[in-house]
């Protein structure tokens, strides 16, 4: 029962910080930094749980492979702002692909 218990509010926690990452991501008007530490959070909580063995590694991966595709697409949807000159929009244009790639290199789910 105690593990039941336990699981039951690991699940519970995972869906919550998902559906939050989700609704950021989907657009919710919130920062760019606000997003990308929600979808992290999350796909922490889901690494927690797999590991742990309260959520199906595969599972986990599955959910985690959903939320960076959905940040990804809104990474390259996202218009870059016009700039001044050189500078200002190359250095703007090039934040949303350095959050895509921090973003596909999370952590994957360990091993048994």
């Amino acid at each position: 029962m105690r593990r039941a218990a336990r699981n039951r509010g690991v699940r519970s926690e995972v869906k919550t910080l998902v559906v939050k990452a989700r609704k950021s991501l989907l657009g919710a008007p919130v920062a760019e930094s606000d997003r990308y530490a929600l979808t992290l959070e999350a796909v922490r909580a889901l690494d927690r749980a797999a590991s742990k063995g309260v959520l199906h590694r595969n599972n986990a991966a599955r959910r985690k492979a959903r939320l960076t595709r959905q940040m990804a697409k809104l990474a390259v949807a996202a218009p870059a702002p016009a700039g001044k000159g050189k500078k200002g929009g190359a250095a703007t244009a090039a934040a949303p692909a350095a959050a895509k790639t921090a973003a596909s290199k999370a952590p994957a789910a360990k091993k048994r």
